[in-house]
């Protein structure tokens, strides 16, 4: 492949994961859950606000509406430029959780939303947080648990099959379980948890499931043609009102 395609494909994969977030993002669960994750950081007005693998950016712009100077950091170049299309007045930088732009103890609140899943060591996150936030700061971090993905299928053995695989290839995918863990051993105080289960029944979730059942089809733990039949299921239910997608989302804070 060249590098001209090489880029198209790229391109491509960033609109295509672009597409899914905007309707992830714009669910009534999820504005709600965003709402409580600003609530929890108590933004103190005029202070900074880092919001760690920002994406597109949507939080940085909303948090920056309750008076904070919200920050965006993600590693990622295209999500970057997206972000910086969408909300040109926002600031955002590229780097990744292990290794954030601030100085020691600048920061008074630390964001991150769907990012620990796909770290190696989320512990290195963590004391990067806490390195960066001054005392008394708030760190919340938001995010599904993998293995305990809920799809509604006629099939269950494969349906656990296809979720346990497509975690099995995250950093960490159990991530969400393990919040509480990670914070109190970093050093943090007042650590607390909170599960909102959210559920889609939108037919734009199946882009979702597509993602779920491409990259564990492609490492061998179904066949193609079990993938492609159980795929043809689910826009069978997407056709007729009967997707069902339940996804927990673990929700912890605590002050530095």
């Amino acid at each position: 492949m060249s590098r001209y395609q090489e880029a198209v494909e790229e391109h491509r994969d960033t609109e295509t994961l672009l597409a899914v977030l905007d309707s992830a993002d714009r669910m009534p669960d999820a504005t709600r859950l965003r709402a409580r994750s600003y609530e929890l950081l108590s933004p103190v007005p005029g202070s900074t606000v880092v919001d760690v693998g920002c994406g597109a950016g949507r939080a940085v712009a909303e948090l920056a509406e309750r008076g904070v100077h919200a920050v965006g950091v993600d590693p990622g170049r295209r999500m970057l430029a997206a972000a910086r299309e969408r909300w040109p007045r926002a600031e955002f930088r590229e780097a990744g959780a292990e290794d954030l732009p601030f100085a020691d103890g600048s920061v008074r609140g630390y964001r991150a939303d769907k990012v620990f899943h796909v770290l190696r060591e989320p512990g290195r996150a963590v004391a990067e947080a806490r390195r960066v936030l001054r005392p008394g700061g708030r760190i919340v971090l938001l995010g599904q648990d993998w293995d305990a993905l809920m799809i509604d299928s006629e099939n269950a053995t494969l349906t656990r099959t296809l979720v346990h695989a497509r975690a099995d290839l995250l950093g960490t995918p159990r991530a969400g379980r393990q919040y509480r863990g990670l914070l109190l051993d970093g050093g943090f105080d007042e650590v607390a948890v909170e599960v909102h289960t959210s559920v889609f029944t939108d037919p734009a979730m199946l882009s979702l499931l597509e993602r779920l059942v491409e990259p564990a089809c492609a490492g061998g733990a179904v066949g193609r043609d079990q993938a492609d039949a159980w795929l043809a299921e689910q826009r069978r239910r997407a056709e007729t009102g009967r997707l069902l997608i339940a996804v927990p989302f673990f929700v912890a804070s605590a002050t530095a």
